[in-house]
């Protein structure tokens, strides 16, 4: 069953499974399928997918490629590579073992590093785009090997082309290959490469709750090692660190994306909140007069608080409204129930519709 690799807990079988240690095993594995006319559903940590109670009918691929290297570019700068299926927060710690700066922010995420960036992953104010110089990948459509510069990764809010699969100019090495099955995606991650500078402090916080937890004020620095100690701390008080003993975190993660909307629609939202009587709205600019409220405000603030839905086994997190979790006995229908009537309830109280941040293999919202 599928639920054994997510976190989550979710998802019947698979038509068949295949575990890839290796790079050359992971791209045979899913050319073999595309070869075939079978849909491929990529696994790593399973920290953000959904999927169908029906599993998945096609070959699932678990991506368990290990390894990393370091090369110095010059003025205390290295480039770190890392392949696809290294556990994210391994990643992290060795950047840090290693005298690096630059991921301390985004610690204790669960995942695969091959996933951040497919979602351009980022946390308390950093995104892996900030650092990521190339991400290397095999194109399923034209059958090649290519290296992606950051530029053309098309980085977006939880977004790029890893995701959205639009092709462009890219270096590649390689030969014919039968192209995915329709709606697949084209690029398998095979490894990624971050920039880091060797220092002993971060980069500058961003992030208030971040600043407040190190005592430091927005935007200076604090010592790298604080700083993840710190993410840590905050992600666990919201149950965003997996812990076997804790339902709270058999979750998805943030499962809405942050809504950016226009002025005038955040000006809708300002005045319902005004007439509902509550304090001023949280919001970030994003860009070309574009707006970022907190899903988790809209949520919480259209009637579905921490622990919603208990004692249901689907229910909102009891740290974390932006977290639906499996408290033990759930199956993805009841998940998707609980997210319909979020969705349903924010947009009838605020006009705001909210996206689904997972992938959602076989089931939609």
């Amino acid at each position: 069953m599928l639920a054994h690799y997510t976190t989550l807990g979710l998802g019947g079988p698979a038509g068949e499974f295949v575990s890839a240690g290796g790079e050359q095993e992971l791209i045979h594995a899913v050319r073999s399928a595309d070869k075939a006319g079978v849909p491929v559903l990529l696994i790593g940590g399973g920290s953000n997918l959904v999927i169908s109670d029906d599993g998945f009918p096609g070959t699932v691929v678990h991506v368990n490629t290990r390894g990393h290297t370091y090369v110095a570019v010059g003025d205390g700068i290295v480039d770190f590579t890392v392949a696809a299926g290294a556990d994210w927060d391994n990643v992290v710690a060795a950047s840090m073992a290693e005298g690096l700066a630059g991921l301390e922010s985004l610690s204790g995420i669960p995942g695969r590093a091959g996933a951040t960036p497919i979602q351009n992953v980022g946390a308390y104010g950093r995104e892996v785009a900030e650092v990521i110089t190339q991400v290397r990948v095999y194109d399923r459509q034209d059958g090649q090997i290519k290296v992606i510069p950051n530029a053309f990764c098309q980085f977006g809010y939880r977004t790029s082309l890893f995701k959205s699969g639009r092709p462009e100019s890219l270096v590649s090495r390689g030969g014919a290959a039968s192209p995915p099955a329709a709606g697949q995606p084209r690029y398998l991650v095979l490894d990624v490469t971050f920039r880091l500078p060797r220092q002993p402090l971060s980069a500058p916080v961003k992030y208030a709750e971040l600043a407040a937890e190190l005592g430091v004020g927005v935007g200076e620095r604090a010592v790298v090692s604080e700083v993840r100690a710190a993410v840590i701390k905050i992600r666990s008080r919201k149950g965003m660190v997996l812990n076997p003993g804790d339902p709270d975190t058999r979750s998805a993660g943030s499962f809405f994306t942050n809504p950016v909307i226009t002025a005038a629609a955040f000006a809708d939202v300002e005045k319902v909140a005004a007439a509902r009587g509550l304090a001023a709205v949280p919001h970030y600019p994003a860009g070309e007069g574009m707006i970022k409220v907190p899903a988790a405000w809209l949520i919480e603030r259209s009637g579905f608080t921490k622990g919603y839905g208990a004692p249901a086994p689907a229910r909102v997190s009891s740290k974390h409204t932006l977290a639906l979790v499996n408290a033990g006995a759930a199956s993805t229908s009841d998940l998707l129930a609980l997210a319909r009537e979020i969705v349903t309830g924010v947009q009838a109280t605020y006009g705001v519709t909210l996206t689904p941040e997972p992938i959602l293999v076989g089931v939609a919202l």
